[in-house]
């Protein structure tokens, strides 16, 4: 009897361990933007069949999109506390009280683009210990960057150059860009993003728009605003961090830890090439749309630089936050702009 006991109790043990390799685990994924955009559809063509293949089917995710699950504005929450979702998409700039390096992206008027814009991240990634340090703080993991389009003047009034925005009202949702168009001698506005834009626009309480050239085609602000400049140069900063809960993280095997970095890899692949092309995609569309599209010069946007007075900004801030217990603003904002100039090289 004995004998027939111990086989029997080996049984039950391993069919009730939680290591089972074929096991299939479902993960929700919540993202603020509908399916549609590039992002958007990477994620869910691209990536997500990926992290199914590499992991041999074990993994499987439910995505939940259009803010069905959490909105822009508490994603971060959401998937840290874990129960409405296991993993999604989390815009830095919506969380700026919990992750306040992450700000410093935005910080400069100019960036890389398409494949270089990926590796500067996750090159920041590698040798900044406090940006995963800041997502563990929130009990995420960052396991995909996700980048945005870069920034785009659309303005009713005809704009030669950038100087032109010199006494006009511009909307910008960044306090850095609010602070770059106020150098520039724009006065700059905030507003709610969507129908409150375009009723600004349609009474003249605004005189145009800086923003990454997408969102302005998607609300067709070419319509009100179709004089447009733009530059590939002109970089939003904006990356879309692609989290998962860091207690779901570890409770998957190593096996399928192991499928999602595969999965990444594989995706990073591609990436660059498509945002390249939805760039010159998003151009074509503004021009059909009767928009009058140029884009700036090297020199144009140096100029642009020099205008904004990016550094003296950024020095402020650095200030502010190490006031307000943010010690490693400084030497994390010094260290990002040392890989930037070298990304830039």
């Amino acid at each position: 009897m004995e004998l027939i006991k111990k086989p029997l109790a080996l049984v039950l043990a391993l069919l009730l361990s939680p290591v089972c390799v074929n096991a299939t685990t479902l993960l929700n994924y919540t993202d603020h933007e509908p399916l549609g955009g590039t992002r958007t559809r990477f994620i869910n063509d691209v990536f997500f069949p990926a992290i199914e293949k590499e992991s041999q089917g074990r993994l499987k995710i439910n995505a939940h999109w259009g803010s069905e699950r959490a909105t822009g504005y508490n994603a971060l929450s959401v998937i840290s506390e874990g129960s409405a979702a296991d993993m999604g998409t989390v815009v830095p700039e919506y969380a700026a009280k919990d992750l306040p390096l992450h700000q410093i992206f935005k910080s400069f008027p100019a960036g890389p683009t398409g494949d270089r814009q990926i590796a500067f991240f996750r090159r920041v990634y590698a040798e900044i210990p406090a940006f995963p340090a800041e997502l563990h703080h929130e009990n995420v993991v960052n396991i995909f960057f996700g980048t945005g389009y870069p920034v785009a003047f659309l303005s009713t009034n005809p704009l030669k150059n950038l100087q032109d925005i010199r006494g006009t009202t511009w909307r910008s949702a960044s306090f850095w860009h609010q602070d770059f168009l106020r150098n520039a001698g724009a006065k700059p506005v905030t507003m709610p993003w969507g129908p409150e834009t375009v009723k600004a626009f349609q009474t003249g309480a605004l005189d145009g728009i800086m923003v990454n050239v997408d969102s302005g085609y998607d609300l067709k602000i070419q319509k009100m605003a179709p004089e447009v400049l733009v530059s590939r140069e002109l970089w939003l900063g904006h990356v879309y961090l692609l989290v998962m809960n860091e207690k779901v993280w570890n409770g998957l095997a190593k096996a399928d830890q192991d499928a999602i970095h595969r999965a990444a890899e594989t995706a990073y692949k591609t990436a660059g090439q498509v945002m390249d092309k939805g760039y010159i995609n998003q151009l074509d569309g503004l021009r059909k749309d009767g928009a009058n599209v140029r884009e700036l010069q090297h020199s144009e946007v140096e100029h642009w630089q020099t205008v904004s007075r990016y550094p003296e900004i950024q020095a402020a801030w650095a200030k502010e936050q190490t006031a307000a217990g943010v010690t490693q603003a400084v030497p994390v904002l010094e260290k990002v702009r040392a890989i930037l100039a070298d990304e830039m090289k």
